[in-house]
């Protein structure tokens, strides 16, 4: 069965989408626990990032290093935080999150419900600055 995710790359399931390429998308995340929260996803369904094979996961972490650049430059914060839980979708994805301290990646916190504009607009500006780099 499909995840979210490939339901997302599949343009079933809308999203606000902040980069892709032939095998990666990037998106905010709908329920962020900061402004910015985008989530790096493979367009190959694999559950487990560690049992994707290496060359896809090496560009899967170069590919998120550009998007975190976009992010920084976008989003005001001290760095872009990194997590990798693999829990909730069965779909391997990265976490980067604007952060200022360590609490900022707490996922145990409430998270935030931004409207679609909110959305739309931090998208904007992420896409603006990626297209900068």
């Amino acid at each position: 069965m499909a995840s979210i995710f490939t339901k997302i790359i599949n343009g079933e399931i809308p999203a606000h989408k902040v980069a892709e390429t032939s095998e990666f998308l990037a998106f905010l995340d709908i329920n962020p626990l900061r402004e910015g929260h985008v989530l790096v996803i493979p367009k190959k369904e694999v559950d487990y990032i560690f049992d994707i094979e290496d060359e896809l996961y090496v560009s899967m972490m170069i590919f998120a290093k550009i998007v975190a650049a976009g992010i920084k430059k976008a989003i005001p914060c001290n760095r872009v935080g990194v997590a990798v839980v693999g829990l909730e979708v069965p779909h391997a994805h990265i976490h980067l999150i604007p952060i200022d301290k360590i609490s900022d990646m707490d996922f145990g916190k409430k998270k935030l419900n931004p409207t679609t504009e909110e959305l739309s607009a931090t998208a904007l500006k992420i896409l603006e600055a990626l297209r900068d780099i």
